[in-house]
This record gives structure tokens, C-alpha cells and sequence, in this order.
């Protein structure tokens, strides 16, 4: 028999390799593979399927649009079923909140009110306001709680240089934060008109500084103030991390910065769902948490120190669209976010480092991870 010519081998080679490179070929359409890190951050029973919650979650660490996120923990009814960190940080990292801080200062100051120590309808206690014809003196607690204090402020526009909240954390206003808020005048009548505010949270910091004791004396309000929520608040909620920041004069900078482990930020996000208790005990009453939660007359999204999953006072946008509008959340500066879905006992934690304007993609993520537990 007469050899086949090898001229033709070059034809029939690659038809004999088409099968196995089919085989070896991923689906078109099908999703690619997760990596180790990702199925290792969900627990084995997450309530969900388990490929699901870990590509959900994966989104926030993998996608250009949610970058940098370096921590996520999702916990169903207290318990955590996923936690996830970018490399570089772990379950002991304390991460700043920036603006989460506020939610911390509302709450420390419902217990203050329960104490019978401040009250929510009277003139808020700043003696630069008490002095007869000052406006200010009109302002109550709550209009402070729920940003509508009407005072002059300017957060965020502009230069920064220029903004308010620069300026009292960072320049003429860093040593006396409170002395800077509380030297505002009045822009719009007292409960008028909402405004978001960081030197709001500041002046409720020095109401209870004042409230704990009337010594100006900067280490001693530290020491009252830093106890205070210790003993109150963090020590009951196991929040063994956080770490409050103070200005020269002794005052919490509260609307800011206070430090604190991705599972430490998670418990206060559970103890919100849990409307104030931790194993059976109340360390706030529920009606505080209620209150904080509830929509305030001047803007529909913000309740007192918190995001509401409601349309926001002027272009009516909703933070979480697709979750129900029990849904409320802590939110902080460079895109810090603890959600809580109540309905869904469920508590979502994203922490890192994203550009303001640049957060719809972060929330659409977190939204979609919660999305899972829907019904659940």
C-alpha cells in the first residue's frame, strides 16, 4: 500500500485537534470562573445560593466602577455569611467612618435624652445662643438631630478650602470645632429648611460634653464622653475597636471620626436592625431608634443622623432603589456604607476608599447582594 503523502497533514491535524479545543473553551455566555478568595468569603450555608453571594459580593472587589473596596461583610440575622478584605486588610484593620461617625453620635445622644439629661423640644443648650435676642436660641435638639437647624453652613461645594467642614476639621476651626459650628448665624428660620450638615453632629458632641459635666477643662470632657460611650455603648455591643477621635478642645469630633473594625461597624448596623437591644438588653429605647429612622419633615430621606431609603429632598433620587423604603443606611465620606434591611434581617458592610460622585455603582453592588435575601 502506498503511503499517504505527508503534504496533507497540515489539513488534517487541526481538524483532529477541534474537539479537544472545544472541550477546553468556556461557554460564550457562561460566567467566569471565581477566584479561590471569592467562594472561600462565603460560608458554606449562607442562606442563599452560595455562588451567587460570592459573585455579588466579588463585584465590589473585581469591578473598575466599585473600586477600592476593602472590606465587605454581609451578616443574615446576626450572623456573618460573608467577609471578604482586599489585600493589605483583615478583621483587625480599623477603618475611619467619616460620616457613619454621625449615626454613633445620635444614638449616644438618645441614651443622653433618656437619661433625662438633655431634652428633645427645649433650646438646645449652647450658652452663645442664650444670650437675649439671639435667633439661635430658638433651635431645638431635634432640629439639630434632623439637619434643619437653619444655621449657615456649606459642606461640601465649591473649594474645598472654602467649605465649612474643611475648615473646621482641617483649618481655623480644628482646635475649637464646636466654638466654629456654634458661631454661625442663622441662614433659614430654625426647622425651615434641611441642610446636611458635619458642624451639626459637632455642636451635638459639645451638648454631650456639657450634658456629662459643666467643665471646660478639654482632657476631662474627653475622659466623660470617651466613657460614657464605652461603658453605654461600645463595651454592651462587644465593639471592642473603636477608637473616637477629639479636637484641642476635648470635644468628640462626631460627625467624623471614630475608628473602628469592619465587624465592629457591622454589630452597630445589627444593633440598629435590633431597634436599639443587644441580647435582650435595651440600651437605647426602641422609640429612639424609631425616631431616628423616621422620615423628617424637611427631607423625606434622612430621618435623625441617618439615611433613609427615601426620595431625598430635591431631586427625589433614592439611595437604595430597588429595596423597600424600611431600608436605611450609615453613610460615609469616600464611599463607607453600613445597609441595614430590616425586613430582611439583614446587614450589608462596604468600607474603602471611592471618589465622591463615583457611589451609585458601590450602593447598585450592595443592592444586588441584598436583593438575594429578599423574601428570605
Amino acid at each position: 500500500m502506498r503511503a499517504m503523502p505527508t503534504r496533507r497533514l497540515p489539513l488534517i491535524l487541526p481538524a483532529l485537534l477541534l474537539p479537544a479545543l472545544i472541550g477546553c473553551a468556556r461557554p460564550a455566555d457562561g460566567p467566569p470562573p471565581l477566584a479561590p478568595e471569592a467562594v472561600k468569603a462565603v460560608v458554606k450555608q449562607p442562606g442563599v445560593p452560595r455562588e451567587a453571594l460570592a459573585r455579588a459580593v466579588d463585584a465590589l472587589f473585581s469591578q473598575p466602577e466599585t473600586a477600592e473596596t476593602r472590606a465587605v461583610l454581609v451578616l443574615k440575622d446576626g450572623r456573618i455569611v460573608a467577609e471578604r478584605y482586599a489585600p493589605g486588610y483583615h478583621e483587625n484593620t480599623r477603618f475611619v467612618s467619616w460620616s457613619m461617625a454621625k449615626t454613633i453620635t445620635g444614638v449616644m445622644i438618645g441614651q443622653l435624652v433618656s437619661d433625662g439629661r438633655l431634652r428633645l423640644d427645649e433650646s438646645a443648650p449652647i450658652p452663645a445662643w442664650q444670650r437675649p435676642g439671639d435667633p439661635r436660641g430658638e433651635i431645638t435638639l431635634r432640629q439639630l438631630l434632623q439637619m434643619r437647624s437653619g444655621l449657615q453652613h456649606v459642606e461640601a461645594e465649591g473649594p474645598p478650602y472654602l467649605t465649612d467642614t474643611a475648615r473646621m476639621l482641617f483649618l481655623d476651626g480644628r482646635d475649637a470645632m464646636a466654638a466654629y459650628a456654634e458661631a454661625q448665624p442663622l441662614e433659614a428660620e430654625p426647622g425651615k429648611k434641611w441642610e446636611y450638615s458635619s458642624a451639626t453632629t459637632v455642636i451635638l458632641a459639645d451638648l454631650a460634653a456639657r450634658a456629662l459635666s459643666a467643665t471646660d477643662d478639654p482632657a476631662e470632657r474627653r475622659r466623660l464622653v470617651g466613657d460614657y460611650l464605652r461603658t453605654r455603648l461600645f463595651e454592651p455591643l462587644g465593639m471592642k475597636s473603636m477608637v473616637p477621635e477629639y479636637d484641642a478642645a476635648g470635644t468628640l469630633i462626631g460627625g467624623s471620626l471614630i475608628h473602628g473594625t469592619a465587624r465592629d461597624w457591622a454589630r452597630f448596623g445589627e444593633f440598629l436592625r435590633n431597634k436599639g437591644a443587644v441580647r435582650g438588653a435595651q440600651l437605647v429605647p426602641s422609640g429612639w431608634i424609631e425616631f431616628m429612622t423616621t422620615p423628617n419633615p424637611r427631607n423625606p430621606g434622612y430621618g435623625a443622623q441617618i439615611w433613609l431609603n427615601r426620595p431625598q429632598a430635591g431631586d427625589g433620587s433614592v439611595l437604595w432603589a430597588g429595596l423597600p423604603a424600611s431600608a436605611f443606611s450609615m453613610n460615609g465620606h469616600l464611599g463607607q456604607f453600613v445597609l441595614v434591611v430590616p425586613g430582611s434581617g439583614l446587614t450589608v458592610v462596604r468600607l474603602g476608599k471611592t471618589d465622591e460622585g463615583k457611589h451609585d455603582p458601590v450602593r447598585a453592588a450592595m443592592v444586588r447582594i441584598a436583593q438575594l435575601y429578599a423574601g428570605k
